[in-house]
């Protein structure tokens, strides 16, 4: 029985160094070993060990011959089911992972994610031949989008790679830092790693470090203190053996976490130009002390991040001038907006309104949140021309002559002359083209150019709605809010004729609420949320069948009064 038990013993021993082998791809000496356990199993009949042997052969024969990659799999078929049928643990673990192994070879990525993720689960429970690591490795590539033909030891070079692999794409300088200190600490197999960068405008190094499992904050401390801090001055990189035994180390932070700091590992990281642009801070490695092998690994690293860093800081500057630029242009156009409701008091507000209804239309129609957004902004400066307009023609209270009318139309065109002298970039050119497109009508009959059907811009089609709308929904000093059943008519009527169909069919079909809203933004007021259910149920169109039925129920005519009594101002803090 005992020589049994040892022969067991010394055939699994041979497995787990071909396993080794298998990983360093040194195939001939695997075979070797794998194919003498092999004829042992099959003397003792031990269905477990031919199932585990068959798994590696059929990897053996398909790493040798990627052409035998039927064959191979109908091996490990085989041995699928000799580990079922033995319900060896370590015999479907191996199985799991071969069949992973080939899977991710032949980048069949989510299958061999699946049977890593089965072994993975075995491998918690028992881990026999200690393959943990190379199954966590193996998914960690497969995520990265890395190659199979990576190894899973640690290799100097290949950490290089992965390393460079994944901080390449990377521009959230967060998210940056996070990742070099993973896949440092990994690379030298160190229990913490922390990227310090040196912020020269405040003479400060600052870093995200992660201060438990799930939160992290931002650290700064002056650029001449503690280890790094020292490190970025001198230039110098320090190799200490045992932290509390060096003056120039803080214990504080291990006092405050519990945690107990004892070899470091501390270099400047320097870029192409030879300036220090911050420091690696490594802590305590896992196998003894940190050797010359990971000083050069480190200054390897850095060359790699010092570039990414740097391409990083660059781009979250080129994005905080982004967002200043649109800063800049967004209160640029809200001035020129203002200073439209400053001419002509009598239609104040109406920019604003004419944006809120065409941005509720073009969300209607599922527009892009970029078409959009320069869409809000034609609308906001859709009238801007009339600063060309006469006072005397702009702010007069009753009917307009033919001259008169013919001068206040010339707005549209002043609009464009005034937008197209702004710089815009391609993107925004359209905002001029919106503009001046909103007394154009369908057929072709509205002004300044006559455009006709698709020639006019769809921003300038859309604002033409919202900009009607609006008017004859705003009350004037001269005149009452038109009743929302002749507004609707109006539109509905001048389907395919001034507007297009299809977009005042959309617009009616808006709900009933949203539109409320923006009667109430005039007076700042707000919709009781008992109505807002009632009318986000119902629409323009419904509102209009509503306004001109016979006959209404008790119900109907709830809804019908409410609407109104928003739209007339008596309710929602309306004047």
């Amino acid at each position: 029985m005992t020589k049994i038990v040892n022969s067991i013993e010394m055939a699994e021993s041979k497995i787990n160094q071909a396993l080794i082998y298998v990983d360093e791809k040194n195939y001939t000496q695997a075979r070797e070993l794998i194919e003498e356990a092999y004829k042992f199993f099959q003397d003792e009949n031990l269905i477990d060990g031919i199932s585990i042997c068959l798994s590696l052969i059929a990897f053996l024969n398909y790493s040798e011959d990627k052409n035998g990659y039927e064959n191979a799999l109908e091996l490990l078929n085989d041995a699928t089911f000799m580990s079922k049928r033995s319900n060896n643990e370590s015999a479907i673990l191996i199985n799991e992972l071969m069949l992973g192994n080939i899977n991710f070879s032949e980048s069949n990525k989510d299958i061999a994610l699946i049977h890593y993720n089965n072994a993975l689960k075995i491998a918690v429970e028992d881990d026999k031949y200690s393959l943990v690591d190379t199954i966590n490795t193996r998914i960690r590539q497969l995520q990265n989008g890395m190659d199979y033909s990576l190894p899973t030891k640690s290799d100097p070079l290949v950490s290089l790679v992965k390393i460079s692999r994944s901080i390449t794409a990377l521009t959230d300088i967060d998210e940056l830092l996070r990742v070099i200190a993973e896949e440092t600490k990994n690379a030298i197999s160190a229990d913490r790693c922390t990227v310090f960068l040196w912020d020269k405008d405040t003479d400060e190094l600052w870093s995200k470090v992660a201060l438990g499992l799930d939160s992290s904050q931002e650290i700064r401390f002056p650029a001449d203190k503690g280890l790094a801090g020292y490190v970025v001055k001198s230039g110098e990189t320090l190799n200490i053996i045992e932290a509390y035994d060096d003056p120039r180390f803080n214990p504080e932070v291990d006092k405050k976490t519990g945690y107990r700091t004892k070899t470091i590992l501390c270099m400047p990281i320097i870029n192409n130009n030879q300036e220090i642009i911050g420091a690696f801070q490594v802590i305590n490695k896992i196998d003894g002390v940190f050797t010359k092998n990971d000083e050069d690994l480190l200054i390897a690293i850095g060359g790699s991040a010092s570039i990414a860093l740097e391409n990083a800081q660059l781009f979250d500057k080129q994005l905080q001038m982004y967002h200043e630029q649109k800063l800049l242009f967004e209160s640029f156009i809200d001035t020129l907006a203002t200073s439209i409701d400053a001419r002509d008091k009598i239609t104040a507000g109406h920019s604003t309104r004419v944006r809120q209804y065409s941005t509720l239309l073009a969300q209607e129609m599922n527009m892009e949140q970029k078409d959009i957004a320069l869409l809000e902004k034609a609308a906001l400066l859709h009238d801007i021309g009339k600063i060309g307009i006469r006072d005397s023609v702009l702010q007069k209270d009753g009917k307009l002559t033919d001259e008169e009318y013919k001068h206040i139309q010339e707005h549209v065109r002043i609009t464009h002359n005034i937008l197209n002298k702004i710089y815009m970039s391609s993107d925004f050119r359209i905002i001029t083209e919106m503009a001046c497109s909103h007394h154009e009508k369908w057929d072709g009959s509205g002004y300044y150019r006559h455009l006709k059907g698709e020639e006019i811009t769809l921003g300038g089609r859309i604002l033409a709605v919202a900009d009607v709308f609006d008017a004859i929904t705003s009350k004037r000093h001269y005149r009452d809010k038109m009743p929302i059943a002749n507004v609707i008519d109006i539109l509905m009527k001048g389907a395919g004729s001034h507007f297009e169909e299809s977009l005042v069919n959309i617009f009616l079909s808006v709900p009933a609420n949203k539109i409320v809203r923006v009667f109430l933004s005039e007076s700042n007021g707000e919709i009781k949320p008992e109505d807002e259910r009632v009318l986000s149920a119902q629409n323009l169109r419904e509102v209009h069948r509503l306004s001109t039925a016979e006959s209404l129920n008790e119900n109907e005519q709830k809804i019908l009064d409410l609407f109104n009594a928003y739209y007339t101002g008596i309710m929602g803090g309306g004047k």
